[in-house]
């Protein structure tokens, strides 16, 4: 495969140099190699990059909402032409199995952009509130701040809902995975979009991150990622009162009820466990299981992970690739070893790996103490926890016993498992495996994030509610 080099940054419509020579490079996560680079930006180029966007922002802002629609159209449908490679490219910088990276990495931010490119063309409704007219206006110049496990899901959920708002947008992808997103603009470029509404600055977390977060022109700043990021950011738009919007961290329960499909609650969680290679911040990595159930769901799964095959993610009998980094890796093998408490039934450290990547075998342990590190920090990797419990009230305290809560899952009967569902504090619930919605509201309780994204609900983040007094 051919090598990606990419020396410029996308700035006021147009290609531009860096202001510094200093590249990161991309490495292939599988075979180790790198096969890329892209610049390391500075704070000059955040400079650049926010007063490019501060003078776009009136027009755009003022713009119809059917200019805004057909802008978005315009970007969907030059994006789309680029599914392939897009796919192609999330598999070669992250890892992700192809198949599983057509349908999900480029797949659902397709599908994000199509509803925000929609909600863009029906505009913001008015109302009326006595002699008050409400309306909602554009919140301003946004920093975008992206991870690296879905690298153009979450740029797209951001961007697609700032541009829908009528926000310009200055973006800094992960300099992990950050060649998915210059596809994103040269569609953008494609599509025509006005000169200075979408931005791009690629860079590391303390050059670029940080002069985003800290930007006194940033009117908004949406990031998602680690929750201690998450606090840096937080303390440097607090410095000026700035809006923050973040999505972070995770570890959500999956309850299986004394009634539950035991089988395909077993199979279902597991495979949301080590979705991603486990790099996913809603993954179910704490499976509760009633004790009645207990032995044989310890088995099930592990007969489930041991089905997953490791290996090339351009393979279509992987099913598991590697995990984003060494240092990623190393993380989790921390884990996994430190673990020593529980009951190893699957994978573990000494179990066979392909000789060359960043892999972590598909780990299950049993008998996990819910207080423990393994249930209560995020691993990010396929690992996963199982715990029992003895009754409804049980399983709701174990799932709640979390600084976390972006989303998770029950299984039972369908009003037995509506009621556990409604109690656990967290985000989202997936009852009896209903299938993720890329239009509703996404986004955690606790230390998992403040906001939400997606849908309309991911739009309004991106406003500010005005009064007009008659």
């Amino acid at each position: 495969m051919t090598s990606v080099f990419r020396e410029q940054l996308y700035i006021g419509g147009q290609w531009v140099p860096p202001d510094s020579g200093e590249r990161i490079e991309v490495e292939n996560p599988y075979t180790e190699e790198v096969f890329g680079h892209v610049p390391a930006g500075t704070a000059e180029d955040v400079n650049l990059a926010v007063s490019a966007a501060r003078q776009a922002f009136d027009g755009w802002a003022s713009a119809s909402p059917a200019d805004r629609g057909a802008a978005l159209g315009r970007l969907h449908q030059a994006l789309a032409a680029r599914a392939g490679e897009i796919a192609e490219t999330v598999g070669r910088e992250l890892g992700t199995p192809l198949k599983v990276a057509k349908a999900v990495q480029a797949g659902l931010p397709l599908t994000v952009l199509s509803g925000y490119a929609e909600l863009a063309a029906r505009g913001s409704e008015e109302e009326t509130i006595g002699n008050s007219l409400v309306v909602h206006e554009a919140a301003g110049v946004v920093g975008a701040i992206t991870p690296w496990n879905y690298p153009l899901h979450q740029v797209v959920a951001k961007v697609g809902a700032a541009l829908a708002a009528g926000c310009t947008v200055v973006l800094k992808p992960s300099e992990m995975t950050p060649l998915v997103a210059y596809l994103l603009f040269d569609a953008a470029h494609e599509a025509q979009l006005p000169p200075g509404v979408l931005n791009l600055v690629t860079g590391t977390g303390p050059a670029v991150g940080a002069a985003i977060a800290g930007h006194p022109d940033v009117d908004l700043v949406s990031f998602t990622g680690s929750t201690a990021t998450g606090r840096a950011i937080s303390r440097a738009a607090a410095d000026r009162i700035a809006k923050v919007s973040l999505e972070l961290g995770g570890k959500s329960a999956n309850v299986i009820l004394a009634d539950a499909d035991l089988v395909k609650a077993v199979k279902v969680g597991v495979g949301n466990a080590f979705l991603n290679s486990g790099q996913t911040c809603t993954a179910w990595t704490r499976m509760l299981v009633h004790r009645s159930h207990y032995d044989e769901a310890v088995e099930l799964a592990a007969k489930t992970a041991a089905g997953y095959t490791l290996g090339d993610p351009f393979d279509p009998a992987t099913r598991l690739g590697p995990l984003a980094s060494a240092g990623q890796r190393d993380r989790v093998r921390g884990f996994i070893e430190r673990a020593s408490s529980a009951r190893l039934v699957a994978g573990g450290l000494d179990a066979p790996l392909p000789d060359t990547g960043h892999f972590v075998a598909p780990t299950v342990f049993a008998d996990v103490d819910p207080d423990s590190e393994l249930a209560q920090e995020e691993i990010f990797g396929p690992v996963l926890s199982i715990i029992g419990f003895d009754d409804d009230d049980e399983a709701v305290a174990i799932a709640n016993n979390s600084r976390y809560g972006l989303a998770g899952a029950v299984w039972g009967s369908t009003d037995r498992a509506l009621a556990v569902a409604r109690r656990l504090r967290t985000g989202a619930v997936d009852v009896n495996g209903g299938s993720f919605n890329p239009f509703a509201p996404f986004g955690g309780y606790k230390q998992s994030g403040i906001g939400r994204e997606l849908g309309a609900y991911g739009l309004a983040e991106f406003q500010q509610v005005k009064a007009i007094q008659r």
